[in-house]
């Protein structure tokens, strides 16, 4: 279950911190910084349900 939840992280703070540049901000703007970290907790999130439901 912990490899999913790191997998989670990885993947929702990278998808997280580049949502922003669909309006062409920066990566290391204030916008993708706030991304990286509601997508990361989203991930964490999902990884948790996700290896409790089927693990």
């Amino acid at each position: 279950m912990k490899s999913l939840i790191w997998i989670g992280v990885f993947l929702g703070s990278t998808l997280g911190s580049a949502v922003p540049l669909l309006w062409h901000a920066g990566w290391l703007s204030f916008s993708s910084i706030i991304g990286s970290t509601v997508g990361g907790l989203v991930g964490i999130w999902a990884g948790y349900k996700i290896g409790s439901q089927y693990f």
